[in-house]
């Protein structure tokens, strides 16, 4: 049930989760800070290409590059719904999906100087 004219998305949760540090990831190969700048930059350039609203993606990246308080005002003032703590799948209010790598969220275990 519902507002009338509302509609949920199926598979997502009205109720809003609080968002959380993701979990320690390790990549491939060892990887440095700048080759981890490199790959978050390609992929905040390319997202909005893959669907979604440009504002939606733009919270997204302020909030996965913020402290975690401030990322969850982020995700709440832009009416984002999370689906995964870690804030690795997200929909917007009109259901679309945004998925996004952990790379984005977090730093690998295995992160080296440069």
């Amino acid at each position: 049930m519902g507002c009338v004219g509302s509609k949920a998305v199926k598979g997502v949760d009205r109720h809003q989760k609080k968002v959380k540090r993701p979990k320690p990831w390790k990549h491939t190969e060892d990887i440095t800070r700048t080759q981890l700048k490199q790959m978050r930059d390609e992929f905040w350039d390319t997202a909005p290409h893959y669907g979604g609203k440009k504002e939606i993606w733009d919270a997204l990246r302020a909030a996965a590059e913020a402290e975690i308080n401030l990322a969850q005002l982020i995700v709440d003032s832009a009416g984002i719904i999370v689906q995964t703590e870690d804030l690795s799948t997200c929909y917007d209010e009109r259901g679309a999906k945004y998925d996004l790598p952990k790379y984005v969220l977090s730093e690998p275990t295995n992160i080296k100087d440069d």
